[in-house]
């Protein structure tokens, strides 16, 4: 909901695309600067402490949020200030949540008996089913409801996360918790040291280069190029997560049965084929926009399963929080320079920008995998 709606909203309360761009990149650039501190903290601290910390402090600020929207106008500096920064504090809690949840998902991967890859799948399949249901939810709200209904059912949600999540340590992450080394530095020099796993890292940089900007191009291309609402805006990505989970799924399986590499080549192939259409068809309908966002981002879902699979194998647990970060870093450093591109080029030549993304995107992905193939450190995780 966080992600999709407030972009949403600031759209509906400044009436601006420039401001919509730039909000999407406020959102994200101090997500990044979050992270290596988030890592330290999650390896510090335990995962429970900081989720549960992060949740709590998230439902305030959304709170506030909604308190402050109340008593200013709409297209107001006010307005808008409110909701810009509402998009940085909850893009930096957010963050911090999800590296706790990340951590302790790769503890529940070791334990014995249990297939990373299966493990990994379930977790993914967790954030896909929320990501069908938050778009289009807080699209909804927003249309029918107002701001102030989003907000609240938002905080709602985050308050409930820190009610729900857990209380102490898993027996991976106690039992680690003792070797721990924290910080940036402990994650970039393990990041270093494992060569698979940087390769992987590195074209999903380029990867979500194209993934990036078509998130903070399409509430600007669908409700202002296309005359749509902010419902049917938050329903492409809802279809979109709906064919991620399918994918992530058949991923599974596919790895299952022919490996982990062969999976990720195929999801590869995937996403890089719908972009590069994207770009080609210039989608100019809606049902366009839905229809190859949904295949971009199946490619996507398969690709995360192989990330998420190879750093439950490769990552030691002592520095697994600090390395995340940094890999985390790394792969979102495209989403505030893609908000910075819709910000500063006209919506009609968005598509252009789509199309040079198209092409890094199918070169990146296409060294990667060739690349990988050459490297001995590839876990083992067919049956």
């Amino acid at each position: 909901m966080g992600t999709y709606g407030i972009p949403l909203l600031v759209l509906a309360t400044t009436g601006s695309a420039t401001l919509t761009g730039l909000a999407f990149a406020l959102e994200w650039i101090p997500r990044l600067a979050a992270f290596p501190v988030a890592g330290a903290l999650v390896d510090r601290y335990g995962t429970a402490r900081i989720f549960q910390a992060a949740c709590l402090t998230r439902t305030a600020v959304i709170l506030t949020a909604a308190v402050a929207l109340t008593t200013v106008e709409p297209h107001t500096v006010a307005a808008t200030t409110a909701v810009m920064l509402l998009a940085a504090a909850t893009g930096v809690l957010t963050e911090v949540s999800y590296v706790a949840v990340e951590t302790s998902g790769n503890a529940a991967s070791r334990e014995p008996g249990r297939r990373a890859h299966q493990v990994q799948s379930v977790l993914l399949g967790i954030d896909q089913v929320a990501t069908l249901a938050g778009p289009v939810l807080a699209g909804l709200l927003l249309e029918h409801a107002g701001p102030q209904a989003m907000l609240g059912t938002l905080a709602g949600f985050s308050l409930l996360a820190a009610a729900l999540g857990p209380r102490q340590e898993t027996r991976e992450e106690t039992n680690a918790a003792g070797g721990r080394r924290q910080g940036l530095r402990a994650g970039w020099a393990t990041l270093r040291s494992l060569p698979a796993l940087a390769w992987l890292v590195g074209g999903l940089v380029v990867s979500n280069t194209a993934v990036g900007l078509l998130q903070a191009a399409v509430p600007v291309l669908v409700v202002t190029e296309l005359g749509h609402s902010s419902a049917d805006a938050g329903a492409i990505w809802s279809v979109a997560a709906a064919t991620s989970l399918l994918a992530v799924t058949v991923c599974r399986r596919g790895i299952d049965r022919w490996g982990l590499w062969p999976a990720g080549a195929a999801s590869a192939v995937l996403a890089a084929t719908a972009t590069a259409t994207l770009a080609i068809a210039t989608a100019d309908t809606y049902r366009g926009y839905l229809l190859l966002i949904a295949v971009l981002m199946a490619g996507e879902g398969g690709l995360t399963v192989v990330l998420r699979t190879l750093r439950a194998h490769l990552i030691p647990s002592e520095t697994f929080a600090s390395t995340l970060a940094v890999t985390i870093l790394l792969l979102l450093i495209p989403f505030p320079l893609a908000g910075l591109v819709v910000a500063a080029v006209p919506p009609a030549d968005l598509p252009h920008a789509v199309a040079v993304t198209a092409v890094l995107q199918t070169i990146g992905l296409a060294v990667t995998f060739a690349r990988l193939r050459t490297l001995r450190a590839v876990p083992a995780v067919t049956t």
